[in-house]
């Protein structure tokens, strides 16, 4: 049986403190039931900012969208998130993910790393945080307990095991990292076969997680070939017509949209689904069309 569905929104753009305050109030009218932030440079800082964005609100979750493992030491990471945790009230999520942008590395003066390498660091944090947050000892003390829900981000073997083995929600990019950083869009049938890879991995769970999107982009339109033409550049490996299928590109009349993500929920599990900032109003009449679903 399939889960009602969830709408995250990622919240990318530094702000002062009464303008931030007032687009989480925003996220919240649109009816969204997660407010993320990233963990890049040049955006803004992940907790102080859910902090503020709880504070703004009454109904949202709050949670970061994900942070990069490699910026983060797991005993300063775990007072960051028992504190967060606390002063939200408990509504704080946990993603995490392993990075993928070296030139943020580079700028921080931390190490990059292979994959592997990077990999082997997130498996540290994520065993390091659910040690200390789960004992009773540690200070500050969150307020979810043992801890708060864990969403990893990622694609590859490895980081599907490892959500298997420890996160509550299954974040896919839907793209994939190539050279030089950038990211390559899956088809349908390349998300069809990691989705089913990370259900080999769970198949000894005793709950399925939650399994999450990340949409790239979102545009209500009567003419969804106009909308995804432009978009093409970016994606010169696919037709127009194998781009439009595509799970990460709402194009279409609302009730087109309410239908493509009726139609993965069933393909893929997808249910929680989050959207990039600059497309939170757009995004806002689908999730009212959804909403109860």
């Amino acid at each position: 049986m399939n889960r009602p569905f969830r709408f995250g929104v990622n919240m990318l753009t530094p702000a002062s403190g009464d303008e931030w305050r007032k687009r989480c109030r925003r996220a919240e009218e649109l009816g969204y039931d997660v407010i993320l932030v990233a963990d890049h440079l040049g955006m803004p800082s992940p907790f102080p900012s859910l902090v503020a964005a709880a504070e703004a609100t009454e109904r949202p979750r709050v949670g970061t969208f994900v942070l990069n493992a490699g910026f983060w030491n797991p005993t300063l990471l775990a007072r960051e998130v028992a504190t967060t945790d606390a002063l939200t009230g408990g509504r704080l999520e946990l993603g995490l993910g392993a990075g993928y942008v070296q030139a943020e590395h580079d700028a921080a003066g931390l190490p990059w790393g292979s994959p592997g390498e990077r990999v082997d660091h997130l498996r540290c944090v994520v065993e390091e945080l659910d040690r200390l947050l789960g004992s009773d000892e540690h200070l500050p003390r969150p307020a979810q307990h043992p801890r708060q829900p864990l969403l990893i981000g990622g694609n590859g073997d490895r980081m599907l095991k490892l959500t298997a083995e420890h996160a509550e929600i299954a974040a896919f990019t839907g793209a994939r990292s190539v050279a030089g950083g950038a990211l390559r869009h899956l088809t349908p049938e390349e998300l069809d076969e990691r989705v089913a890879a990370y259900h080999r991995f769970a198949a000894g769970r005793a709950e399925p997680a939650e399994l999450n999107l990340l949409i790239q982009l979102v545009e209500v339109t009567a003419d969804r070939r106009a909308a995804v033409r432009p978009a093409l550049q970016h994606i010169p490996h696919l037709t127009e017509d194998q781009a439009l299928d595509l799970p990460l590109l709402l194009l279409g009349t609302v009730g087109e949209i309410a239908d493509q993500l009726r139609a993965q929920r069933e393909r893929y599990g997808f249910t929680y689904i989050t959207v990039l900032e600059q497309y939170a109003e757009a995004f806002g009449p689908v999730i009212e069309e959804l909403r109860g679903e």
